[in-house]
């Protein structure tokens, strides 16, 4: 289990291990899963590491057919029916600052 208290580096590194343990477990070498991503090897191997960019680590999970795992990763973010109501039926398209970030922003105006 990923803890909350671990750094994204270490997070990282983590997801890589657990993409090794899933491409050994499904019996494939890093040139074949390459081969079937059409990434290079170095590419796997970096993955591996926790070093592949988003692009690459999904072309990875869909050549070990894990796809289903990104909805247990990130499931669909519903938008509730409160804040529908209060956006008048349109759903929401940018986060406004929080009322902590405004008040350090006042605060700083006034040390100026």
């Amino acid at each position: 289990m990923i803890s909350r208290n671990l750094s994204p580096a270490a997070i990282v590194e983590e997801l890589g291990h657990r993409l090794k343990r899933a491409r050994l477990n499904s019996n494939l070498t890093q040139a074949e899963v390459a081969t079937r991503t059409g990434l290079n090897r170095r590419t796997i191997l970096n993955a591996e590491k926790g070093k592949a960019q988003l692009e690459n680590f999904v072309a990875i999970l869909v050549s070990l057919e894990m796809t289903e795992q990104l909805d247990m990763f990130l499931p669909v973010q519903e938008i509730s029916p409160l804040q529908l109501a209060k956006l008048k039926g349109q759903e929401r398209q940018r986060a406004s600052k929080s009322k902590n970030m405004m008040s350090k922003t006042k605060e700083e105006k006034t040390l100026w």
